[in-house]
Formats: C-alpha cells, sequence, structure tokens
C-alpha cells in the first residue's frame, strides 16, 4: 500500500457512516409504530417522498379522506433521506432518453415535468417549509474528449426544448468552477436545482401530520391482501382495513409479486468533505453554487453545501447479488476510496481535506430508467416505483399517478405511454446479477471509448437501459 493510499483508508476511517443529511435534521422522534388494529380510506406503504406526496395530495383532493401511511423503519430512511439533494424537471431521466423512447410525447412530459418542480416550489413557499431549495440549475461537464461532442449535441437538445442553456468552453466553465478535468461545460439554468433532501422529508411529514395523516414508524408491512370489498394491510403489531392501498417502497422488495421483476436495488455511494477554508473556496470559485455532474453513462454528481463543504458521489454503483438491501451494505469501503480519489482528481488543492460523512442510498433502478406505475387487485391497489435517481421531483409526478389510477382518471397523466406502457423485467437470478455485471462493464467501456458497444445497442431496441 502506498502512503498515498494509507491516508485516503484514514480519512475514510474517520469519516462518520451516516447520510450528512442526518446530522443536520435528525429523525422525528415523535412517530408512534401502529398500535393495533386499525381501519383507513388509504393505507400508504411507505414514508418516503412517494408515500408522504400521495398522503398530502390525497388529502387536498378530499379532506375528509382518512388516510394512514405505514413505514418499515423511520419516515426518510431509504433513498428519501440519503441522496444528494439533486431537483430535476426531468421525467425522462434526460431528454435523450427522453427522445429515444417517447418521442411522440416528449413535449408533454417535458411541460409536466417544468410544472411537477415548479408546483413543489409553489408548495414549500405557501406551507412556509424550509427545505433549503433553490432552483439553481446545474451545470453538466465533459472530461473526456468524445464528451465534448457529446455535449454540444445535448446543448441543441436543450435548446430545441426551451431550456435557459449555455454552451461553455473549457476557460469558460473553470471561470465557474476551477477543475483541470473539465474540457467543456453545458450551463442549464432552468430544469431544476438542490434541496436539503432530511428538510423535504421533515416538511412534508410536518404538513402531512397537520392535515390528520397517521403516520406509522417501525410498522413494517408483512403483507397485502384483498378481504371482499377491503384491502387488508397487516404489521406485526396488527392490520389496517382500507378501500384502497397504494405501495411506495422504491427500491425495497415490494410486496406485490407483478412489480419485483421491474426495479433492482442499486447501491449509490456518496461521500462529504470536512468545511473548505476561504482560500479552497477562493482556488474553486463555484460563486453560483449550482449542482455538477459529469457526461459518462458512470457519472459523478456533486455540490456545495450550506456550510460549505463538497457533497461528493455516484460512479460507482453496486447491485448485489439475490437484490440485498441490507443496511450494512450503506458502507463499502472500496467505493467510498475510490470517490475520495476522484474528488482529489477533480480539485487537486483539496488533497488530503477531512471527510466528514459517508454512506450509500439504494437507487431503485427500472430497466428503462423511469417509473413504472400500475394497479393490482381490480383497481384497488397502485403503485409507483423505479424513479432511477431522480425521485426527489418526480416522487410528488409519481404520487399523482397513482392517485389517478385509484381514482380511475383520465388524466393528461394516465394517458401517457411513459406511465401506460410496462417495463421490461429483469431476469430472475441467477441470469439477473451477470447481466447486470456485463452492462455495467459495457457503459464503462463506452465512456473509455466514445462507441456504443453492441450488448448496449441491442439492449436499446428493446427498451432496456440508458440512452445518455
Amino acid at each position: 500500500m502506498t502512503r498515498a493510499d494509507a491516508a485516503i483508508d484514514r480519512l475514510v476511517a474517520e469519516a462518520r457512516p451516516v447520510p450528512y443529511w442526518t446530522d443536520r435534521t435528525p429523525p422525528s422522534q415523535d412517530t408512534d409504530r401502529l398500535p393495533g388494529p386499525a381501519r383507513a380510506d388509504l393505507t400508504i406503504v411507505g414514508g418516503g417522498f412517494t408515500g408522504l406526496w400521495t398522503a398530502i395530495l390525497a388529502k387536498e383532493e378530499d379532506p375528509s379522506r382518512d388516510v394512514v401511511v405505514l413505514e418499515g423503519g423511520e419516515v426518510g430512511c431509504g433513498a428519501s433521506g440519503r441522496n444528494g439533494g439533486f431537483v430535476s424537471d426531468s421525467l425522462t431521466h434526460g431528454l435523450a432518453h427522453g427522445t429515444a423512447n417517447w418521442p411522440d410525447e416528449l413535449g408533454d412530459l417535458v411541460r409536466l415535468g417544468r410544472e411537477n418542480v415548479a408546483e413543489i416550489a409553489a408548495f414549500l413557499d405557501r406551507e412556509g417549509v424550509d427545505a433549503g431549495l433553490r432552483l439553481c440549475g446545474k451545470t453538466v461537464v465533459a472530461t473526456r474528449p468524445h464528451e465534448v461532442e457529446a455535449l454540444a449535441r445535448s446543448y441543441e437538445v436543450h435548446r430545441e426544448h426551451g431550456e435557459d442553456v449555455s454552451l461553455l468552453s473549457a476557460d469558460d466553465v473553470r471561470r465557474d468552477v476551477d477543475s483541470p478535468t473539465y474540457l467543456a461545460g453545458m450551463r442549464v439554468r432552468s430544469g431544476g436545482g438542490l434541496v436539503d433532501p432530511g428538510r423535504l422529508v421533515a416538511g412534508l411529514l410536518e404538513v402531512a401530520r397537520g392535515r390528520g395523516v397517521r403516520v406509522h414508524e417501525r410498522s413494517a408491512v408483512t403483507g397485502i391482501e384483498r378481504r371482499g370489498n377491503a384491502m387488508a394491510v397487516a404489521t406485526e403489531h396488527g392490520e389496517v382495513l382500507s378501500r384502497q392501498v397504494v405501495v411506495a417502497t422504491n427500491a425495497f422488495p415490494p410486496l406485490l409479486r407483478r412489480i419485483r421483476a421491474y426495479t433492482i436495488p442499486v447501491w449509490d455511494h456518496v461521500i462529504v468533505t470536512d468545511p473548505l477554508s476561504p482560500a479552497q473556496l477562493a482556488a474553486i470559485g463555484w460563486s453560483e453554487n449550482q449542482g455538477l455532474t459529469d457526461s459518462g453513462n458512470q457519472f459523478h454528481y456533486y455540490r456545495r453545501t450550506p456550510d460549505d463543504r463538497i457533497l461528493f458521489g455516484g460512479y460507482d454503483a453496486i447491485y448485489y447479488y439475490g437484490a440485498k438491501t441490507d443496511a450494512s451494505l450503506a458502507q463499502r469501503d472500496s467505493s467510498h476510496r475510490l470517490l475520495v480519489k476522484h474528488l482529489t482528481a477533480t480539485f487537486p488543492t483539496l488533497e488530503g481535506i477531512g471527510i466528514s460523512h459517508r454512506w450509500a442510498g439504494i437507487i431503485d433502478t427500472s430497466t428503462r430508467f423511469t417509473p413504472v406505475f400500475g394497479t393490482a387487485y381490480a383497481g384497488r391497489l397502485a403503485y409507483a416505483v423505479g424513479y432511477t435517481g431522480l425521485g426527489v421531483a418526480s416522487s410528488r409526478f409519481g404520487a399523482q399517478v397513482a392517485l389517478d389510477l385509484l381514482g380511475r382518471r383520465r388524466t393528461k397523466r394516465t394517458r401517457l405511454a411513459a406511465v401506460t406502457a410496462r417495463a421490461v423485467p429483469f431476469p430472475p437470478e441467477p441470469l439477473r446479477y451477470p447481466i447486470v455485471q456485463a452492462t455495467r462493464h459495457q457503459l464503462a467501456r463506452e465512456d473509455t471509448t466514445g462507441r456504443r458497444p453492441a450488448m448496449l445497442r441491442v439492449l436499446d431496441r428493446f427498451g432496456v437501459g440508458f440512452n445518455s
């Protein structure tokens, strides 16, 4: 082991193994578990963004509606509280991916995505929820020569769809955020921004409870079944009988058999630095405080925090055989060490800076990289899962779709093929793991060469994968 490797090992070992957001907004301590058998009009399984938005929107539709949320752990303990806080207005995992998969309705999807983010901002303002939302857009950077041309093509697509976007030379982007790795950039000033996901979870929980929603933590659901005209949702503390159910479990193993093959849990790793000194900040710049991502399939995302740290995540996405979601997997030393190396390659002036937090969150990844919607039990149950990394904002859209489906409403959302079309299922184990690993290898190969391998082109034809 080299001296540099030993130093990185020490930095990773000294980091707190918890999300940065948890330290800023500790989990709620006053939400009880389900006390025993109960009845409701609507039972929501899952207390993350999708579940909380579903509860709030259901009460907006009908304030008299009796709504119960059941969460197996603590509200927001899954992907909702473990992400980087990037807010995207995309419902298609980017314009290129939307063009490849839903060209005929991309205009509607773009409009609905923009409306969704605007409505989130208006809701937070109206309800007095301080979640640190800033609609500052983002910058996408090219760090390999072949990515420069791809970024220019992406710029033209963004212009065609009315985005406030600028194409930046290496000098331009480095005047804003200085990294020797940058070869070009695209500054998108529309399309989203940043939020503190911990404070967003806490704010949504407070609003939901204020509207009479019963939220029960530590109430893991063990089964769902139809019982006459009602749905029975079982926990070890009792069951809830209700007319309707929404499953909002996302990356965690769903209780509904039909959707188990549509998503897989992929672990995404994150580190956060100690606060930067004024000199370190001055060397980097970053005056607009926007989020940044690079252009590869295996990409990094990073941002400044309100207390002048840098959150740096992504790249090393891991799927474990058998779709494991054990909490112990949130700490993977090799992935966190790799992020430290990539951080200091991006910003060499930060070499040796302390790492305060490290963790991983589970991305509920679908084969088509966009959410999967549907119903079961003769329309008494609806589900919205598979946001594939963009659920911070699109979870609200997913909640609207789930409620539309329960209400059997033909809306601008439920008429979309992106909502009604079935996703291609993942194969079962033991085939799933080697196929996922082979796909990951091919994505890395494309990042290196700039050419789409044959395997990925075949998957593209079947609507599987990410057309970056």
